[in-house]
């Protein structure tokens, strides 16, 4: 199968390396520095969008933002003027709802298929292929993603037909990464205040309250005060938390808690962390209870 894989930051990647051995790969990435190391390992290295996506069957795009994921696909030399009839992109980027409608549509009049399948997990899960893949979009277009998605996750959830409703769950679930944070954040500050170590913290609170992989992943990186370099940079986290209230907002259905994080995640962010990793978030709360 000729693959087209768009989008080389950390995760992106990571997840472009899985492929590398399995399929005719082509990358590309608007930085050439980030997708030359690619012509080692055998794949092929796009000068463009429109060369990287020559011949392809499937197109993975996997981009920082909404605004870099519609200049790729809807500017000249794009993904929608480039990719062959009958070829699919495959969104796996993190996008607002109202993009990845957008991106359907305008793939769709383009007789060009569309499945939006993005990912849980940080760039480790990714080179170990232990992502969780949230998959939505025509059932024939998802089954022809299956061998990529096979490579690069340990289960895919299939959401249906409408495309979007994956990257609605994908922002519903990271506003709900970025609600343990803050809630471990704060218990870290609030037991340190009153002596106790923030690993006892975490050690008793995951293995009596809530033994989740999330909590010990994001608990364990601020016991360690590891921020650098960042799996997934906080200012990310502020970008997905605002794109879940704009869709909340179009869809009537209140998240006040997510209101309360996207401020916590501004003030971060204007304090200087907004390149460090989400776990930075905690330093918010330790700064509050005057521990630094």
């Amino acid at each position: 199968m000729r693959v087209a894989f768009l989008g080389l930051g950390r995760m992106g990647s990571a997840m472009a390396r899985r492929l590398v051995a399995d399929f005719d790969l082509t990358v590309f990435n608007r930085d050439w520095a980030k997708a030359a190391p690619f012509s080692t390992l055998g794949a092929r290295v796009g000068g463009s969008v429109r060369e990287a996506v020559a011949g392809a069957e499937l197109v993975v795009t996997m981009l920082a933002d909404d605004a870099a994921e519609e200049a790729l696909a809807f500017g000249p030399g794009g993904l929608l003027a480039s990719l062959a009839p009958g070829a699919i992109h495959v969104a796996m980027s993190t996008l607002g709802v109202a993009t990845s409608d957008r991106l359907a549509a305008a793939h769709a009049e383009a007789g060009q298929g569309y499945v939006a399948a993005p990912v849980f997990g940080r760039p480790p899960a990714a080179e170990a292929g232990q992502l969780w893949i949230l998959a939505a979009g025509p059932g024939s277009q998802v089954a022809r993603c299956q061998p990529v998605f096979s490579k690069l996750g340990q289960g895919v959830f299939p959401l249906g037909e409408k495309a979007a409703t994956a990257h609605a769950l994908k922002l519903a679930g990271n506003t709900l990464l970025v609600t343990v944070l803050e809630a471990l954040s704060e218990a870290f500050a609030f037991g340190e205040k009153a002596g106790i170590a923030p690993e006892t913290t975490l050690k008793v609170l995951n293995t009596a309250l809530l033994k989740s992989p999330l909590a010990e992943a994001y608990g364990g990186a601020v016991v360690r005060g590891a921020f650098e370099p960042a799996g997934f940079a906080l200012r990310l986290g502020l970008k997905d938390v605002t794109l879940a209230l704009q869709a909340a907002g179009a869809l009537q259905a209140p998240l006040p808690l997510a209101g309360i994080l996207r401020d916590r995640l501004q003030e971060a962010t204007a304090k200087g962390y907004g390149d460090q990793d989400l776990a930075a978030l905690s330093r918010i709360s330790r700064e509050a209870a005057g521990l630094t």
